[in-house]
């Protein structure tokens, strides 16, 4: 069996349905009468995509949604915690059929809290600084305009913060509750808390500082092992062991469910045929199932389920062939909100598109943040290893015959001829150009 394609051309200013432009779209597309999986295979990698027997191609750098074609690696996937989420809640709904009351998407992702803790962190360092960096002036000015009021009232301030420290250790190591011990400390009027005073301290803290200190003077050679030996409390318990691993993906999803399950799932291979009966029964029964859950619980893309169980399919189809080791989940397009939980898979790679390498998504994001299209590969002089270098070598299927383009293309003299059969075998590649048969009549 060999592929056989009938190469359209062009087709350019037409509607998006992901940005609505009404004219932006362009691609390139063919008929496919007949394909062979490891055709397809190959133009996947070279950015081709289906539908139906229609293939096609975006124009990468015309097209107003550049569409790149996005795999994960499922051997190495880890779910995240948001996944975790959604399989917990697909599980519950099988088992029990309730429906969570809770509305995931106003949850924000894992890498939005890890943002977000990192913020709060880095202002806190932040203002630690400006408090800790006050300029010398500052200081200076405040010494002078308060120097009168200090001199005077510096013995009485003093003293009071003497007796109140006094009251707060012995209130505390007399075993007092700490929340009952109340030290009320009044700032300069206007001023607020003095920033050019350390920062307050816990009395235990204070204690210990004493009982170094003490120590040090004692036995000035060995007062650390002193200290951190009467320092350090007992342990009452033993530290446990980490017994509970985290749960793998097929641990997630194949959880066993109870024999009063309300709904159960099932996964079957059928043949891919709209004509086959066995087909159109479990093909209807998904869709409903799928309308049902979207209307359901809708608190998540109702895609993001169906991925996580189809990586770990592929991760048990790769045990019994080897060959099927990456899941493909179509296009990537970042300017489109609807598509950036595909990225959410790790680890998953982009497609070059101009050098046909795959890379981590984690360095493209930077460069498709700043323009839609681009080049993934940072390698400047890397070239498409697979490009058409020997065009003439191209299979054509002409009044049922199969012959090479060299031959044929004696026997045409219209120029157009030429243009569209060399833009073809530059996009489908030098592999795939002399393995499939390109249909002209």
């Amino acid at each position: 069996m060999a592929s056989v394609v009938e190469y359209k051309g062009l087709k350019a200013g037409y509607h998006c349905g992901y940005c609505d432009s009404k004219e932006g779209k362009a691609s390139c597309g063919m008929w496919a009468h007949s394909m062979t999986v490891q055709d397809y295979q190959d133009l996947i990698d070279r950015g081709w995509r289906r539908s139906g027997k229609y293939v096609y191609k975006p124009v990468m750098n015309r097209t107003c949604c550049p569409q790149y074609t996005i795999r994960c690696r499922p051997l190495h996937f880890q779910p995240s915690k948001s996944h975790k989420k959604v399989l917990k809640k697909m599980l519950k709904f099988l088992a029990k059929g309730e429906i969570s009351k809770g509305n995931c998407e106003d949850e924000p992702m894992d890498s939005t809290m890890d943002d977000a803790v990192a913020g709060d962190f880095a202002l806190i360092n932040k203002l630690d600084i400006r408090c800790d960096l006050k300029t010398l002036s500052d200081d200076l000015k405040e010494s002078f305009e308060s120097e009168d009021m200090k001199g005077k009232n510096s013995k009485k301030e003093e003293s009071s913060e003497l007796i109140q420290s006094q009251d707060v250790e012995e209130k505390l190591g007399s075993g007092e509750p700490s929340h009952l011990v109340k030290v009320h400390t009044v700032p300069k009027p206007g001023k607020g808390a003095d920033l050019s005073k350390p920062p307050c301290r816990k009395a235990k803290e204070i204690r210990k500082e004493r009982k170094r200190l003490k120590l040090m003077q004692q036995n000035p050679a060995g007062e650390l092992e002193g200290f951190q030996a009467q320092s350090q409390p007992p342990f009452l318990f033993p530290p446990k062991a980490k017994s509970n691993q985290p749960k793998s993906l097929e641990d997630l999803i194949l959880e066993s469910l109870p024999e009063d399950a309300s709904h159960k799932l099932e996964v079957r291979l059928v043949p891919v045929s709209f004509e086959d009966p066995e087909f159109k029964s479990s093909f209807s029964q998904s869709f409903s199932l799928y309308v049902k859950y979207q209307m359901a619980i809708h608190q998540d893309p109702p895609d993001e389920c169906g991925k996580t169980e189809e990586i770990a399919f592929t991760r048990q189809l790769h045990e019994k062939a080897s060959q099927l080791s990456y899941y493909y989940m179509g296009f990537y397009i970042h300017s489109c909100p609807k598509m950036k939980y595909k990225g959410q898979y790790r680890p998953s790679d982009l497609l070059c598109p101009e050098t046909y390498v795959w890379v981590p998504i984690e360095q493209c994001l930077p460069s498709l943040e700043n323009s839609k299209y681009c080049r993934l590969n940072q390698d400047p002089e890397a070239v498409d290893e697979g490009r058409c270098k020997e065009p003439d070598r191209l299979r054509v299927f002409h009044k049922k015959a199969i012959m090479s383009y060299g031959v044929y293309k004696k026997h045409q003299k219209d120029p157009s001829e030429e243009a569209a059969v060399l833009q073809y075998a530059s996009l489908v590649g030098q592999t795939c150009s002399e393995r499939m048969l390109l249909f002209r009549n």
